[in-house]
């Protein structure tokens, strides 16, 4: 079988309505400078690059800076830099399979062996926009030596780019970048922007240089959401090669769902981020706001907060994978009343109601995915932190708008309670607590398992509920001020414990159907 190059493509006869043709998208300055070369990358801001070059709407191609050798280098260069996305999911309930070749990479480099290379290109003219993802890890401040070659972090880096760059156009403001992370946390870009001004600071770096990297460029905050888990099993990708007819050893796998939020707040600078920012327009995933946290909101409240209020209950009635929750009746009703009935209007942050209530549909199909497999189990990793972080906020909210007490939290919150309750100790330090479902053991990867443990074996299941809910060290609150929620929590904790999980949530559900009849 051929193996995916620019000589097997340029063999295969020519889409008639192709616009631009390979061969015109391959002749596309290099506009961008991507600092990673992860799942990720490929799977979101190269695909939209990618899909605006085709629209010929942005008009540019990407070098990326690998920042080690070996691994995927040799293979985006035995493929010319091509690789395929098999977009694979669910969109307004329809199924959707759909095979892209993304052509907008045109180089990928080693920072370690290439480094020379890197910085001639901040020399280029061309160059407008600066993309990174380095894990969450990689936007910090470490003592670093921007003049070694290469410096030894991602900010360390960038801002030798921007320096030869300062340098390589005489200080011109109008040659300032735009620079987006991706980086999954919060103002992302925010944050780099003072890493880099600190770097340039403990680097000696003249002062009209610190003047040019604070004014002539942009760094913005970002949010991207796609789930891209890459390279498929070896069973998956046979069958792949066998449907394309090519071997891609790029070959990575998408979900449908695609976000990517930037902030470009109002200002002289606006109109020309914008418009450095043009692929946007080429997608309706895309959003340029002067205010992101709408977006960073609606994730954390119904994508992640349903996960978080979900886990528990449904590992514990049998579940393995948010699929097969999905796809059970009464499980699926539990999570979408969940969603649209208390976290959507507990959201604790204003949202535009039409936005919130597309974002919640676009989940629910997210959630049923027959292509991607959500564990239920690692969702629960950090189970604490992530319930006083995603759900307390809605919780509170919540009460503050309706005044009531909200069932499918508080059988969220029960769940969650029961899945604490750790029945197997720890034989050595650092070794998990685990719990029991079924007579068969799971980890409970929580810095407060100790604490349940404890508490669950000297207390009944009415002393877990009051403790834990009236433990501000750990919410912030006390949460048995909300009136009725403890009452509501005990009950479907002490249910859960004689009848069972499913069987109570079946019940809970067959009754409300009956009820509404």
């Amino acid at each position: 079988m051929n193996d995916l190059s620019l000589k097997y493509l340029l063999d295969q006869p020519a889409a008639t309505n192709a616009h631009p043709t390979l061969e015109q998208l391959l002749q596309l300055p290099e506009t961008v400078l991507q600092f990673g070369t992860g799942a990720l990358l490929r799977g979101l801001p190269d695909y939209l690059i990618d899909k605006a070059n085709r629209e010929g709407l942005f008009n540019g191609r990407i070098v990326v800076v690998k920042s080690t050798d070996g691994g995927d280098l040799t293979a985006f260069r035995r493929q010319d830099n091509l690789y395929t996305l098999c977009i694979r999911g669910v969109e307004n309930g329809r199924t959707v399979e759909e095979n892209v070749i993304c052509s907008a990479i045109s180089r990928v480099l080693s920072a370690r062996t290439e480094w020379e290379s890197v910085l001639q290109l901040a020399g280029n003219p061309d160059l407008k926009l600066v993309i990174s993802n380095t894990t969450e890890v990689g936007i910090q401040l470490v003592q670093d030596d921007i003049r070694q070659a290469p410096p030894q972090s991602f900010p360390g880096k960038l801002l030798a780019v921007l320096y030869a760059r300062y340098r390589a156009f005489g200080g011109d403001p109008n040659r300032g970048l735009v620079i987006v992370p991706t980086e999954l946390i919060p103002d992302n870009g925010t944050r780099l922007e003072a890493i880099l001004l600190e770097l340039a600071h403990r680097n000696g770096l003249e002062s009209d240089f610190i003047d040019w990297l604070e004014s002539a460029n942009t760094c913005c905050n970002s949010l991207v959401d796609r789930i891209v888990p890459g390279r498929p099993d070896p069973a998956t990708l046979h069958d792949l090669a066998d449907q394309l007819g090519y071997d891609d050893e790029l070959l990575t796998i998408a979900e449908v769902y695609r976000l990517w939020a930037i902030e470009v707040p109002d200002g002289p600078h606006a109109s020309r981020v914008t418009e450095v920012l043009s692929f946007s327009r080429a997608d309706a995933g895309v959003f340029i706001r002067p205010n992101i946290n709408q977006f960073r909101e609606l994730k954390l409240r119904l994508l992640n907060g349903t996960h978080t209020l979900s886990c528990g209950l449904a590992w514990l009635a049998g579940f393995d994978t948010v699929r097969e929750a999905m796809d059970d009746e009464t499980m699926g009703a539990f999570i979408r009343s969940l969603m649209l009935a208390e976290l959507l209007p507990g959201i604790p942050y204003p949202v535009d109601e039409k936005t919130a209530q597309r974002f919640a549909t676009d989940v629910l199909d997210r959630f049923q995915n027959p292509y991607i497999e959500h564990r239920w189990l690692s969702i629960t990793m950090q189970y604490t932190a992530k319930m006083q972080m995603r759900n307390v906020p809605t919780l509170l909210q919540y009460y503050h708008q309706l005044g009531t007490t909200p069932t499918y939290m508080a059988l969220g919150f029960a769940a969650y309670l029961l899945f604490m309750r750790g029945t197997h100790q720890p034989t050595k330090p650092g070794e998990l607590w685990y719990g029991d479902r079924d007579c068969t053991p799971y980890p409970i990867q929580d810095e407060k398992a100790g604490y349940f443990a404890d508490l669950w074996a000297r207390a009944t299941p009415a002393q877990v509920v009051s403790t834990v809910l009236g433990n501000k060290s750990v919410w912030g609150h006390d949460l048995t001020l909300l009136p009725g929620f403890a009452e509501r929590v005990q009950e479907a904790l002490g249910q859960f414990l004689d009848q069972g999980l499913y069987a109570t949530l079946k019940a809970r559900f067959t009754k409300s159907v009956l009820l509404d009849k």
